[in-house]
């Protein structure tokens, strides 16, 4: 079994406490909890919040597959800049600082889609995202955890999968309803997701403030690090968001296209209802894999991971829609497995006062795979076409799944009941 955290190290849980209320106007728990989820969702929205005005820019601007890519790629990398920067720095300036400087950014990312008159705007907008996305997604994570009451702490994980979902699918049903159905296709589902950035701001504002490990530190305590107690953990953990997050690379930048060619149908809508399979199975079997062990969400969740692999390889090369959208239903669920059994493996190994860090090194990983695999298979399928760039990122997938079995199954150790993932605070 998976070692997570030896019996002296799960005080994590019940160190958990409510952080100080600070000033006149300062959400209790619950609504603290809320907020903080609503920040992890964004990290999804705005991750997926372009990917059915893919095509669009290219038909307006004459773009290749190698430039819609570049714009996919340009946000996993400046979420890596953010990471290796600052991604331990809620660790010394707090949740809510940290989470505030990320939805500005966010904001004027958002804001510049909104108003773009060419791609350049689209890509500065997409380095801010990343920007926003790269200091909010490790303290919003951690917040989850923190809000959630010791008696209820694995459900933090089911929390944490279940805001990823749902911003998810917003930007994807959302998203696809406007670009269709509205005015302005290029620009109006980016001032919605502008005023759901606003909205969180106000709700990060009123988070009580607090630090949650000691103030100060020198530069390099601010960095993502992993402490040696729990590098065998966070191998089997990182793995795992690897293979997971770099569905994201298949799905968000070149499975609008790859679904745009087997629907046959300029529908926006519609390409985003089949998309959004995705993140309707990420929820759904997050549900489920609460009452996994993390050693068997992350067995169950990579052999279906594989398997979905496989299915989209057929899909793609034989041109089978209902195969496709099997592949598609696979893979959601296969994130949900892995991301939550990822994360309850690390967040029982990790000391409170490093889970910042530690947390940002775990996203690290999985948005460089994503950067480097969206640039190689944007080039790829400019050069040799769209199938074989698809066949060879589910190969790499594939690769990724293997060495998750591998760590599952051959590292020993024991699971703590008490676990919960962290959240991407």
């Amino acid at each position: 079994m998976i070692k997570v955290a030896p019996a002296s190290d799960r005080r994590n849980v019940a160190d958990r406490k409510q952080p100080p209320a600070d000033g006149p106007f300062v959400l209790g728990r619950h609504a603290s909890l809320l907020v903080s989820a609503g920040v992890v969702s964004h990290t999804l929205w705005t991750s997926a919040a372009p990917a059915l005005t893919y095509g669009l820019y290219a038909q307006e601007w004459h773009l290749t597959h190698t430039v819609t890519a570049a714009i996919f790629a340009v946000y996993p990398i400046f979420v890596v800049v953010m990471l290796v920067s600052f991604g331990g720095i809620s660790d010394q300036i707090g949740r809510r600082a940290t989470m505030l400087a990320g939805l500005f950014a966010s904001l004027a990312g958002a804001l510049l889609f909104a108003v773009a008159p060419n791609v350049w705007w689209v890509f500065a907008g997409r380095a801010l995202m990343g920007i926003g996305v790269g200091l909010a997604a490790s303290p919003s994570t951690a917040a989850i955890l923190e809000f959630t009451s010791a008696e209820r702490a694995k459900s933090a994980a089911v929390v944490t999968m279940g805001a990823q979902a749902i911003g998810f699918a917003a930007a994807l049903l959302l998203g696809g309803a406007l670009t269709e159905y509205g005015p302005w296709p290029m620009r109006l589902c980016f001032w919605v997701l502008a005023f759901f950035l606003i909205v969180l701001l106000i709700g990060t504002w009123l988070l009580p403030r607090h630090t949650s490990g000691s103030a100060g530190g020198d530069w390099r305590s601010r960095m993502p690090s992993v402490p040696r107690a729990v590098r065998r953990a966070f191998a089997v953990s990182s793995t795992a968001m690897v293979a997971a997050y770099t569905f994201g690379v298949l799905v968000l930048s070149l499975g609008g296209q790859v679904e745009h060619d087997l629907i046959g149908s300029p529908n926006a809508f519609l390409n985003g209802a089949v998309l959004s399979l995705f993140p309707i199975m990420m929820g759904a079997i997050g549900i489920i894999a609460r009452s996994l062990s993390p050693r068997a969400a992350l067995i169950v969740g990579a052999l279906v991971s594989g398997l979905a692999m496989v299915l989209l390889i057929v899909a793609v090369n034989f041109r089978d829609l209902v195969i496709y959208l099997l592949a598609t239903a696979a893979a959601g669920g296969a994130y949900s497995l892995l991301f939550v059994g990822g994360l309850q493996v690390i967040s029982a190994a990790a000391p409170v006062h490093h889970r910042g860090g530690i947390l940002s090194a775990l996203y690290l990983l999985g948005y460089l795979s994503m950067g480097a695999l969206a640039l190689v298979l944007g080039s790829i399928a400019t050069m040799r076409g769209l199938g074989f760039a698809v066949n060879l990122g589910a190969a790499a997938i594939i690769l990724m799944n293997v060495a998750t079995l591998v760590l599952a199954t051959t590292t020993p150790s024991s699971t703590s009941r008490s676990a919960a993932p962290p959240s991407s605070t």
